[in-house]
């Protein structure tokens, strides 16, 4: 890929002589352009030059214009003369230090028009939804790394694609960064544009995921991901039993993975499912002994793994996807050295099994015996094994047996995760007869099984 940005500069009737200007500039300067819309265009001429016309609202040109770029830089450019081109360097440098996936420029406005304030608002729910820092996510002067922003599925057509790309990055854990723009006058805005975005970010808040709710189970983790007091309690479980090389198995987004991570020598993020191993290359870029690695249990390279000298293997909710659980913890004591540990939290009660397991793809819940099973009668020796989460039981039954939910509701996932730290200490101090999930600790035998 050329070193050069290439610009995607979509258009529409009312903006086509502002994307012309642009156009003819840039291609005086041997950049690579791309106009993607509808309406009479005034197009300077060039190999460099490509005009995408017919097609009907901001997202679709987008869609249509990410096609033709080969510069491993993208800028997306509004047709707004408001918006000076002297800026896109600022933009594309985070991106080729390596500091960013995505630059948003942060607008001056001077004005204090209807429009600049419904901008401003806009930003303020942009953050809110998404979480992110940035002063002004929906400025129209904006640069990616293509890979990044190629990667995203864009949906929407209309205007409303701005707020989409925010959503969708932000969530998928790209580096996202702005630089300061001075404009003399404040962009057009139209209010049919931002109720658009409106509209967008409430649905993508509410009903919608960022994966437009085509990857089932993936609300639930992305739910769990926000629960940070209670992957908090986890993490300190599961670190007290860690070596210095780990391997875990079924990262998913990495939200176990992270609380894993600080102190270790190597970590390998075992992760079948595609859609997940992007996010955690993202989640855990410029950290290189964090190592995603996508394969099946049964399909890894178990040989390959066993020369990382690996001391602990980790599953997080895991062992319950795994249809073969006995022919998959014989595969982890062949990798592990005598004394090596496997460290295991799985859900318990087979009596609580119900749609959100379907959802999910959980093939069973525990019994403190079962578990115990398949694990000694595999070459290990159990050291602990112990019941967490007492309080969450009424509630995974409701939701998931009585209510039939596919998912956790994002708003009792919230008031639970409040008083996690509380429910952690008490069950530091008392042994439970019950609970939702197992934690045991088991260390491989003698001799290879």
């Amino acid at each position: 890929m050329s070193q050069s940005p290439s610009y995607v500069i979509p258009f529409t009737p009312a903006s086509a002589p502002a994307a012309s200007r642009f156009a003819h500039s840039l291609a005086a300067r041997g950049a690579e352009v791309i106009l993607a819309g509808e309406g009479p265009l005034d197009a300077p001429s060039g190999p460099n030059v490509h005009v995408l016309q017919g097609l009907s609202g901001k997202g679709a040109a987008i869609r249509a214009a990410l096609g033709r770029v080969t510069g491993d830089i993208t800028v997306l450019q509004d047709a707004d003369t408001a918006y000076s081109l002297e800026s896109c360097e600022a933009l594309c440098r985070p991106i080729r230090e390596d500091a960013a996936d995505a630059v948003f420029g942060s607008r001056r406005m001077p004005a204090r028009d209807a429009e600049v304030l419904a901008d401003r608002a806009l930003g303020h729910v942009t953050r809110f939804v998404t979480d992110v820092s940035l002063t002004d996510p929906l400025c129209g002067q904006r640069a990616f790394r293509t890979e990044a922003l190629k990667s995203v599925s864009l949906t929407s057509d209309d205007d409303s694609v701005d707020a989409e790309i925010v959503v969708k990055l932000a969530a998928q854990l790209f580096r996202l960064a702005e630089v300061p723009l001075v404009l003399d006058t404040a962009p057009h805005q139209p209010l049919a544009s931002q109720l658009a975005r409106l509209r967008t970010l409430v649905r993508y808040a509410t009903v919608r995921n960022d994966a437009d709710n085509q990857h089932e189970g993936y609300n639930t983790l992305e739910r769990m991901d926000g629960a940070s007091n209670y992957n908090a309690w986890l993490g300190q479980r599961f670190r007290e039993h860690l070596g210095r090389r780990v391997l875990e198995i079924g990262a998913g987004i990495g939200t176990i993975t992270e609380q894993l991570e600080p102190g270790l020598e190597l970590l390998i993020a075992l992760e079948v499912d595609r859609f997940y191993v992007d996010r955690l290359r993202n989640k855990f870029r410029g950290r290189p002994h964090v190592r995603p690695y996508l394969s099946d249990v049964a399909l890894a390279d178990w040989e390959s793994l066993k020369a990382e000298r690996l001391d602990t293997i980790v599953l997080s909710n895991v062992l319950e996807h795994i249809p073969d659980d006995a022919s998959a913890v014989r595969r982890f004591r062949q990798i592990l050295p005598p004394g090596g540990r496997v460290v295991v939290l799985v859900p318990a009660l087979p009596q609580l099994f119900g749609a959100i397991d379907e959802a999910v793809g959980h093939y069973r819940r525990y019994t403190m015996p079962g578990l115990r099973s398949v694990l000694e009668g595999n070459g290990f020796e159990v050291e602990r094994l112990e019941w967490m989460n007492l309080v969450g039981i009424p509630g995974w039954f409701m939701n998931s047996r009585v209510m039939r939910r596919r998912s956790v509701p994002k708003l009792q996932l919230k008031v639970y995760d409040r008083i996690a730290p509380f429910l952690a200490r008490a069950e530091s101090q008392v042994k439970l007869p019950l609970g939702m999930s197992l934690f045991a600790v088991a260390r491989a035998t003698g001799g290879t099984a």
